[in-house]
């Protein structure tokens, strides 16, 4: 019984609440869906609530377990979305580089997500999407690095992403992960996993 219990926890080392918010239609619940299934959809419906997905990640020796909450973009819903924000590790500010009204709208986006949360507390990366449409993009680097500035959002959190061709969807996981880890890894640890592991070596290591 012991042994697999242990066994259950041992999977995982880290383990961190990453929630991605903004407007209805910038493509949150296509960017899921392309980094845990790698998958894309054209036409998917609108979220309603929030959506749940669980992905566990390599990062040398270690693995952590991330639990990912896709929230509904609209109006209606964010009396109910923003009970999900609490103790979120990490947020994806998710605009469309091709809607200027998208991007105007990270800023309360952001307010409403430190309404329950703080920068100290979270790691806040902006996701500009639909980077495979070129020809329409109206958003430009220096909007939004003027916006990290006035707003103490690191520089390098700013990614641009196209779920539809895979531009750096995976990459920008890895690194909010990596950057997680760096931050807040000893608090963030697997406490279940440790306790088991010292259980087993108090005992000396079998039962």
């Amino acid at each position: 019984m012991s042994f697999y219990f242990t066994h259950m926890h041992n999977t995982y080392d880290y383990l961190f609440k990453i929630i991605l918010i903004g407007d209805s239609g910038v493509g949150k619940t296509c960017l899921m869906k392309r980094y845990t299934e790698n998958v894309f959809c054209e036409n998917l419906a609108a979220t309603i609530g929030v959506d749940f997905k669980i992905k566990t990640i390599t990062l040398g020796s270690k693995k952590a377990k991330l639990q990912l909450w896709d929230t509904a973009g609209q109006e209606r819903f964010k009396s109910i979305v923003s009970n999900y924000y609490r103790g979120a590790d990490g947020v994806f500010v998710v605009f469309d580089m091709c809607n200027k009204e998208s991007f105007k709208h990270i800023e309360l986006w952001i307010e409403e997500f430190l309404m329950r949360n703080s920068k100290e507390s979270s790691e806040i990366f902006l996701l500009g999407n639909k980077m495979d449409k070129i020809e329409d993009i109206t958003i430009t680097d220096e909007e939004v690095h003027k916006f990290c500035r006035e707003h103490g959002i690191k520089k390098d959190n700013f990614i641009k992403v196209s779920a539809k061709t895979d531009l750096l969807v995976e990459d920008a996981f890895l690194i909010m992960t990596k950057n997680m880890i760096s931050r807040f890894g000893d608090k963030k640890i697997n406490r279940v996993k440790k306790s088991a592991l010292n259980s087993n070596i108090t005992r000396g290591g079998c039962c």
